[in-house]
């Protein structure tokens, strides 16, 4: 009997995934929801502060809609429409520190050219810079949740034993 191959998530279908657009849908429509409040208000200037304030809503509204999806249901709308889910290494959905974690990891790999993605080219999980750092793999569809092995920091935490 043969074992049958785990359905890692290859580079293509996350470079697919439709998530980024669905982020800044959301985050256009409040800002010009708010421009149209200002257009009506008064005048409305752009200056170093509300830039500022505009990057903090981007980063909050894109951090929370991953976080809340990956933790929540375990992939995010695009993540769904393109068959794919997101698992820790025990088969469980990722926590919101795990999540977190794994965000700013996706930003680390994509900064250098995209090369954060490197990896899943020839991991055999197919596991990213961002899987990595999080302890997480991405599967096609509804498989069975893979035998995988903890990454070296639980095992690390787990044996340690507090003295006295």
């Amino acid at each position: 009997m043969t074992a049958r191959p785990m359905p890692y998530a290859g580079v293509a279908t996350r470079a697919l995934a439709l998530d980024v657009a669905i982020a800044h849908v959301i985050v256009f429509a409040g800002g010009a929801v708010l421009a149209l409040v200002a257009s009506l208000v008064g005048d409305l200037r752009l200056d170093t502060l509300g830039r500022v304030l505009a990057a903090g809503a981007w980063v909050t509204v894109v951090g929370v809609y991953f976080a809340l999806f990956w933790t929540g249901a375990g992939h995010t709308p695009g993540m769904r429409i393109m068959g794919v889910r997101l698992i820790t290494f025990d088969g469980r959905l990722p926590s919101v520190a795990r999540s977190l974690v794994r965000l700013v990891g996706l930003g680390l790999a994509i900064i250098p050219l995209f090369l954060g993605f490197v990896p899943a080219l020839v991991d055999g999980r197919r596991r990213a810079l961002p899987d990595f750092l999080a302890g997480t793999v991405v599967l096609y569809g509804e498989a069975d949740a893979p035998p995988l092995a903890e990454p070296a920091a639980v095992r690390l935490a787990a044996d340690v034993q507090p003295s006295g």
